[in-house]
């Protein structure tokens, strides 16, 4: 076991555990770059501030990547730049990405996974009348023999009539491989009816997703 000690609003907290997970954060290396001089703004933070095409405050000035502020994901930001490559020297005028469908991992023991809107994020843009949730909850065959038999969950958040796939969310084994691809599918629009009429592959965690007629909806 090990003890620390923080800081809670000017008095001491000690803990006893058997671990420690220290998550510091970041923050954006901009003071020195004379941003200001350029006329390029800054939140308080030092992010600086662009619009949905990476344009900064100063004309022909750009910026891509976690100096902004927003999704700081290694991929976003290669995504971003092409995006604003293409722009500026492919005549792709209104070429820009889209921030609101970036497939996200934690690499957690499960990992998980999700792409979209949360349930209540969809329920505050659309209303929870015109929101149909589908979920799973099962244990992967991989645990099939096994003593410990943790549980995948799955969720589909669709919005209503046709039933659009607007958040997908996995935990579980395989969690991570399997988002990539359903990523895809709910960038392009799919529908509920689009992944039941997918056929599935079988033995797979992923199939799931695709037969989810005998998940649990409401």
């Amino acid at each position: 076991n090990q003890r620390y000690q923080r800081s809670v609003q000017e008095a001491v907290v000690s803990t006893q555990s058997t671990g420690v997970m220290f998550a510091v954060g970041r923050h954006p290396l901009t003071k020195s770059l004379g941003l200001d001089t350029a006329g390029v703004k800054t939140d308080e933070k030092g992010h600086i501030l662009v619009d949905e095409y990476q344009n900064t405050s100063a004309e022909g000035v750009y910026a891509v990547g976690d100096v902004c502020g927003r999704a700081l994901l290694t991929p976003v930001a290669i995504a971003a730049g092409r995006h604003l490559s293409h722009r500026l020297f492919n005549g792709e005028s209104e070429r820009k990405l889209n921030y609101g469908n970036i497939p996200t991992v934690v690499f957690s023991h499960p990992p998980i996974g999700t792409v979209g809107l949360t349930q209540a994020e969809a329920e505050a843009q659309y209303g929870a009348d015109n929101i149909k949730v589908y979920q799973s909850r099962f244990t992967n065959m991989f645990y099939s023999m096994t003593t410990r038999k943790p549980k995948t969950y799955m969720k589909l958040v669709c919005v209503l009539p046709e039933e659009r796939i607007v958040g997908l969310h996995v935990l579980g084994l395989g969690a991570d491989e399997m988002l990539q691809g359903f990523a895809v599918a709910v960038v392009a629009g799919a529908t509920k009816k689009q992944f039941d009429s997918t056929v599935a592959i079988h033995p797979t965690s992923a199939e799931e997703f695709v037969t989810m007629n005998w998940g649990m909806s409401m």
